[in-house]
């Protein structure tokens, strides 16, 4: 793909961050023969198609003229057991190949104990000095729990991303690209790095583009953070952080509505890209306190809307800040068959809940009524006619 040096206007263009990974898995089955992709069954309509343009699905059973991409020689793997595809993409990477996989979030947590019996081989490994260091064990994780409004609560579980972030040996990153810039970077990332697990977390709807290539670039290096100029003041009252493609938009857009009502606020903008053990950054590259204070300030109240679990965030932002400086919103367990906006309002998610804390920690109150009528304006809405209100 084309990867811009410039954004000229932020947020007002989109385009989609999976066929960023299907075009990235595409070009890397061309340029190794060695790589092997591992699907259940989501590969198109996840829109990750684009790999068949390389290479078919594995196939070795008679075929019809109906078929479409099946070949003895394909190296897609498509099986629905997320076990089994696991234990072959980790066997495969352990005897030198490369190799990616993909799955809905909400399945994820069914290879968990998996995850964990290949991290400790990694951290076990790496007292042996005749080991050789192995490529990351890559996984994207799309179809996320924001936008499983015909799958409903089943499919809302975001539970991998707490379960590799507890794990002290410090061998898995946590990826939340932005946009489809981003996502490039993270895929250079992932596979570029050696002896860890990448966690990809993104939705397969189009995103806004908010950030160039260079300042993609530049977060995965450097602590896992940065600041949005486009969205922040100079010494702000407020700090307003997010990781995920959905929750950055959410709190950019919750910023432009606590503007509109209240023009005062100064408000600065983070986002965050990468999540490691303890730590905002990745494996080798944790942002520093000092840095965290360049970007979140030493004093100022702190926003931050998570993809994942909030606690999972409150437990990292513990090493940064006072807590009492510090909300975090996450998803919270609340799910259902409903519209994306009343699903993030469920989980206190939405750009209305995040604008209305904005203002509060502002110091003004005064607005709180007016978000309670909005998210009751929309919840009522969306029960009667199966879509949001004026989004």
């Amino acid at each position: 793909m084309n990867l811009p040096n410039a954004v000229e206007n932020p947020g007002s263009e989109k385009y989609s961050l999976a066929k960023v990974f299907g075009e990235a898995l595409r070009n890397e089955m061309r340029a190794h023969d060695d790589f092997y992709f591992f699907s259940p069954d989501e590969t198109t309509s996840n829109r990750l198609a684009a790999v068949y343009e390389t290479t078919d699905r594995a196939w070795i059973r008679k075929t019809e003229p109906w078929d479409k991409n099946l070949a003895p020689d394909g190296r897609v793997v498509e099986l629905l057991s997320e076990n089994t595809l696991f234990a072959v993409m980790a066997a495969h990477i352990l005897s030198g190949g490369r190799g990616c996989m993909t799955s809905y979030e909400s399945f994820l947590p069914v290879v968990s104990s998996q995850f964990d019996q290949h991290l400790k081989f990694l951290k076990q490994s790496k007292e042996v000095e005749w080991r050789p260091r192995v490529n990351a064990l890559n996984i994207l994780s799309t179809s996320c729990w924001e936008r499983q409004d015909h799958n409903g609560y089943t499919h809302q579980n975001p539970s991998i991303i707490s379960s590799l972030l507890a794990k002290p040996s410090n061998l898995a990153n946590c990826l939340f690209p932005v946009d489809d810039v981003a996502a490039a970077a993270a895929w250079e990332f992932m596979t570029r790095t050696k002896d860890v697990v990448n966690l990809t977390t993104f939705n397969k709807i189009e995103q806004p583009r908010w950030i160039d290539i260079n300042h993609a670039r530049f977060q995965l290096t450097n602590g896992g953070a940065s600041i949005f100029g486009f969205a922040s003041d100079d010494n702000p009252e407020v700090v307003v952080a997010a990781a995920g493609d959905i929750q950055t938009n959410e709190a950019i857009e919750a910023i432009r509505l606590a503007k509109q009502l209240a023009p005062d606020p100064r408000i600065r903008f983070v986002g965050i890209a990468a999540l490691s053990y303890g730590a905002i950054g990745t494996t080798e590259n944790k942002l520093k306190p000092s840095d965290f204070n360049d970007y979140f300030t030493t004093d100022k109240p702190i926003i931050i809307n998570f993809h994942g679990y909030a606690e999972t965030m409150r437990a990292i932002m513990y090493h940064y800040a006072d807590p009492r400086r510090v909300d975090v919103h996450g998803y919270d367990d609340q799910g259902s068959t409903t519209t994306p906006l009343d699903e993030l309002a469920r989980n206190r998610c939405s750009r209305y809940d995040l604008a209305n804390n904005i203002l509060e920690r502002a110091g003004r109150y005064d607005f709180a009524h007016f978000f309670e009528d909005k998210l009751l304006e929309n919840a009522h809405y969306a029960n009667m006619y199966g879509v949001d209100n004026n989004l």
